[in-house]
Formats: C-alpha cells, sequence, structure tokens
C-alpha cells in the first residue's frame, strides 16, 4: 500500500539518538507483554513502509522491547534471555531497563554492550504499577534524585565504549504534589544521556484521565542539548503532530495507540514526512494482520499453543469498532492452535470496510486514578535512607525474570 500520494516536506528533522540517525521521529514505547520481537517486527514492517515512502534512508522508527529487569539479566534468567531476542534485520537493537541499583544496572549494561546485544538501552523510571513503586522502583525512583543520578550515571558510563546512546523514560512524578520530571531531566542530560521521554501523566493517574502535554513543553524548554521525547494520548498521526506543534518536542512515543493497530507506524511515517495520507483497511486486511502476528508468536515461543494463547489478548484490540458477533469474539478468545484461527476468521464477512472513528481513538485499559503505594516514609526526604536502600535492592529481586 502506498501512503504518499504527492511530494512532501518533512514535518521534523531525522531524531539523532547518540550515533543513531532515526528518519521518522517515532519510537514504540515498551509494553509489558506486548513489545516482544513478534510485535516489534509486525511494527517494524509497517513503519518501514510508510517511511521508505516518504524517501527515508536511515532507521524508520526506534522500536523498544518489553522492559527487563537488570538484575535478571545479570543472572541470566532464561525469560530476560529470551525478551532481549532480537531479529537479524532489526536495527537499532533496543532495550529497556528496569533498575533500582547502580551496581546491577552497570553489570546489566555491560553485559548488554560487551556482548553485542543493543545498539541502544532505555531506562525505565515510568512504570507505575504497585508492585514496581512499593519498593521504590520506576516512576517512584526518581525522587530519590542521587539513586535516580547513580543509576543514570553507571548505565551511561559502561554503555559509552561501546557507543551505545542511552535514553531515559519517565513520568511527570508520583503526583500532583510530587513532580520530578525537570529535576529528572536535567540530571539526565547532564549525565550524558542521548535523550529524554516524557509519559506527561504523574504515577497516580497510572493511564486515566488526559496527559499533560504542557509538561511536555516545560520539559523541552528545561532540557536543550538532548532530543525530548513527548508520550501520552497518541491515538493517531494527526495527535502525533499536534503534539509536536503544542509542545515542541523532538519525536513522539507511541503505546497503547498501536495495540491491534501495528498500521499506525505506516501513518505516523507518512505524516512525519509531510503527507496527509492515512490508512483505512477493511476487515480482511486487519484479520491478515491479526493472522500474521498469531504467527509471528508461534514463531517467538516455538510453540503453537503459546503463541495463540499470546494473540487473545490482542484480538479485541484488532476487531475495535467492526461489528463482529459476541459469540465469534469468544470463540476467538478461546483460539488455541493457527487452524481454529483460519476457521474462525474465515466465517467472518472479510469485505467489511475500515469503520471510522468507532474504530479509533483510545484502546488499552485506562483504570482510575489511584494513591501510589510506596516504601514507607518514601516521600518525607529526597535521600535516600538506610532501610529504603534495603528496600530498593530488594525490588529487582521480586521483579527480576523479565
Amino acid at each position: 500500500m502506498t501512503v504518499l500520494d504527492r511530494p512532501a516536506t518533512p514535518v521534523l528533522a531525522p531524531l539523532q539518538i547518540g550515533r543513531h540517525r532515526i528518519d521518522s521521529p517515532v519510537v514504540l514505547a515498551p509494553m509489558a507483554g506486548i513489545t516482544n520481537r513478534a510485535f516489534r517486527r509486525l511494527c517494524r514492517q509497517y513503519g518501514t513502509e510508510g517511511a521508505v515512502a516518504g524517501g527515508a534512508s536511515g532507521a524508520t522508527s526506534l522500536y523498544v522491547s518489553e522492559m527487563i529487569t537488570s538484575r535478571a539479566l545479570v543472572e541470566r534468567t532464561p525469560i530476560t534471555m529470551k525478551l532481549i531476542e532480537t531479529d537479524p534485520d532489526e536495527n537499532p537493537r533496543s532495550i529497556q531497563l528496569y533498575c533500582t541499583d547502580p551496581v546491577n544496572a552497570g553489570r546489566a549494561a555491560r553485559i548488554l554492550a560487551s556482548e553485542g546485544r543493543a545498539d541502544h538501552i532505555d531506562l525505565n523510571f515510568g512504570c507505575p504499577v504497585p508492585k514496581v513503586t512499593r519498593k521504590g522502583g520506576g516512576s517512584a525512583l526518581p525522587w530519590k534524585t542521587e539513586l535516580f543520578r547513580g543509576i543514570v550515571s553507571s548505565v551511561i558510563r559502561e554503555a559509552a565504549p561501546y557507543d551505545i546512546p542511552v535514553t531515559v523514560k519517565m513520568r511527570k512524578g508520583i503526583d500532583a504534589d510530587h513532580l520530578t520530571f525537570l529535576e529528572a531531566g536535567r540530571i539526565a542530560e547532564g549525565e550524558g544521556a542521548a535523550a529524554v521521554a516524557l509519559h506527561a501523566r504523574t504515577a497516580s493517574q497510572a493511564y486515566s484521565g488526559h496527559a499533560d502535554w504542557s509538561a511536555i513543553r516545560d520539559l523541552k524548554q528545561t532540557v536543550t542539548s538532548i532530543p525530548v521525547l513527548g508520550n501520552g494520548d497518541i491515538w493517531s498521526a494527526d495527535d502525533a503532530l499536534r503534539m509536536v506543534t503544542e509542545t515542541g518536542c523532538d519525536g513522539v512515543v507511541v503505546g497503547r495507540g498501536c495495540l491491534g493497530r501495528p498500521w499506525l507506524f505506516t501513518e505516523l511515517a507518512a505524516a512525519f514526512a509531510g503527507s496527509d495520507a492515512r490508512v483505512d483497511p477493511g476487515l480482511g486486511e486487519v484479520c491478515a494482520t491479526l493472522r500474521r502476528h498469531a504467527e509471528y508468536l508461534v514463531e517467538f515461543y516455538d510453540d503453537e499453543v503459546k503463541g495463540c494463547r499470546d494473540i487473545r489478548k490482542h484480538i479485541a484490540w484488532y476487531f475495535k469498532g467492526f461489528p463482529v458477533g459476541s459469540q465469534l469474539r469468544h470463540q476467538l478468545a478461546l483460539v488455541d492452535s493457527l487452524a481454529s484461527l483460519d476457521d474462525l476468521i474465515a466465517s467472518l464477512d472479510l469485505d467489511q470496510p475500515w469503520p471510522g472513528a468507532p474504530a479509533e481513538g483510545p484502546r488499552g485499559r485506562a483504570g482510575s486514578e489511584r494513591r501510589v503505594v510506596l516504601p514507607e516514609g518514601w516521600l518525607d526526604t529526597q535521600d535516600l535512607t538506610a532501610q529504603q536502600a534495603a528496600w530498593v535492592a530488594e525490588a529487582e529481586a521480586e521483579n527480576s525474570g523479565g
């Protein structure tokens, strides 16, 4: 499918992440249980289609792995070694690390760098889930500024000899009263990070409400020597263009907006190349993409049952807006083989056109605002107490394994 039907003027300059030139300034956000090798391959194929049509010569976009724990990588747990697998043509190979301890963070970075397992490392300081924040990890960690600095500097120090850029992804802060993003951005910039990305929500918001794009603008005005990327509420290419216009950010990070819609990367590449063309696949093309995704998952797991179980969670996203009956949706959510998936797809009216607005807009769970679960006394001071240091050290052990 050709999405560029006229000469276009690029909206933004290519994104420079260290030595890597990213022609389309778009990053696939790391998502647990989603951005494995199979899904990244699918998104990359769609992104390449749009970028090549727009005259791209470098990497099309940046596609980041799901989060892995630095301690699990140091211990080389089987699930973690599986999660860092990449395709032979995946370039740059981008791995996201979750770290709470500077020593393990450095060791993990050394493994990725010295063993040639990654071309880019992203650090996770944005995860809001309770099992992570209750031990001071994820979006809770930047509150402890020196611990944050220690992790960032440790990873950069180990990656630098191999010319591997390190980026930082974070949230606005813990809640409206404990914002951390501006100070964290300054620290990351000062320690040598190649870029910073901001999900413009607090941890207490999780995925609820609306992203505060004004915070991205504030970060861009504070961090001036490296790229600033914006994340949050990008459901379409038009949203991405509007974010750039309103905030001045250098690129966008897309998460839930591409769930069941990997062709969004075609649209984004076209939009940033200056085209107003968009992709509106009919049900036949959607089902072909779903089937290809399932096949890639089977290959990734080397197990047909596991691959088909994994595709189940994607089915509602793929069929969003299409009039697919509840009984058939239920059957699709129980598929355990590619043959059964093929049979169910064959029973659909594949000539249905793209439904438009019902298929667009938010996707994925939003939830509601909540109190962030934190270690006892975490907010009393931005210094790390001895007891908190012990809790933080335990955090990677509890969340190790990928």
